[in-house]
């Protein structure tokens, strides 16, 4: 008569089988965690290092054109954001001067950076001339925070025949006919700007005041020549449990006024 062996794991070596099994699942588990959590932080770095050499190159370029910065702007925006509330057009932006410091992202709404000009050109990208002297163009820069981005806002002049800019609009407003606000920088938590002159002194904004307010308003932007932006990046982790990406990039450039 054959004997069947019905012996399989004792009690014993059923708990150890299963604890060794937990213990290089945990192990497994972790590690791949571990990896997708560090994969996607490098991702994210990535995505912001080309954010930031994006915006870089975005910023230099407009203002390498840039002829001055201006308090507000002259010609007359019937998108104004952030308008004036001393103008009943509401066609103007609100009036800000050339203080050194740290523009936050808004938590809601829009905030502007500074104003800047640079000569009105035709598509051969000669100056479009208004007697001995060009026709200028006006510019934008603000903050958005529903889009965390830096955005500019472009008002051609009007009075320059065969202008190769077209004034643009906000995002949400844009149409055929009037362009979307070109994005200048993506990710942005805060921007810190700085003024110079062109031999590098600081622009001293505490040597005039305003009299009906007593703030310092000067020698106002019409004085600066080399302006400076740091741009403090920021993207939230796409994993829970790993961290935020920060990064930051510095931009000076000459302006032409000098």
């Amino acid at each position: 008569m054959t004997t069947v062996d019905q012996r399989g794991f004792s009690i014993p070596e059923l708990i150890v089988v299963m604890t060794i099994t937990a213990f290089l699942s945990v192990l497994i588990l972790g590690f791949a965690l571990d990896f997708w959590g560090t994969t996607a932080s490098l991702d994210n770095s990535s995505e912001t290092f080309v954010t930031r050499q994006n915006s870089g190159d975005a910023l230099r370029d407009a203002l390498n054109v840039g002829s001055t910065l201006i308090s507000q702007n002259s010609l007359p925006d019937s998108h104004t954001n952030v308008p004036d509330p001393s103008d009943a057009t509401g066609t103007h932006w609100l009036l800000i001067h050339a203080i050194p410091g740290t523009t936050a992202m808004p938590t809601t709404g829009y905030k502007p950076l500074f104003y800047y000009t640079a000569p009105s050109t035709d598509s051969n990208k000669n100056f479009i001339m208004n007697g001995t002297q060009p026709y200028y163009d006006e510019f934008v820069l603000y903050l958005n925070a529903s889009t965390k981005q830096l955005l500019q806002r472009t008002l051609a002049n009007p009075y320059a025949s065969g202008n190769r800019l077209t004034t643009t609009c906000p995002p949400d407003q844009a149409s055929a006919s009037c362009q979307a606000d070109k994005t200048m920088g993506s990710d942005i938590a805060s921007i810190d700007t700085r003024y110079f002159s062109r031999s590098g002194n600081t622009i001293d904004y505490t040597s005039i005041t305003d009299p009906a307010t007593g703030d310092y308003i000067g020698p106002d932007f019409q004085a600066v020549e080399v302006v400076e932006l740091t741009l403090h990046l920021s993207r939230k982790a796409t994993i829970h449990g790993t961290a935020d990406t920060s990064n930051e990039t510095i931009i000076r450039v000459a302006l032409r006024n000098g």
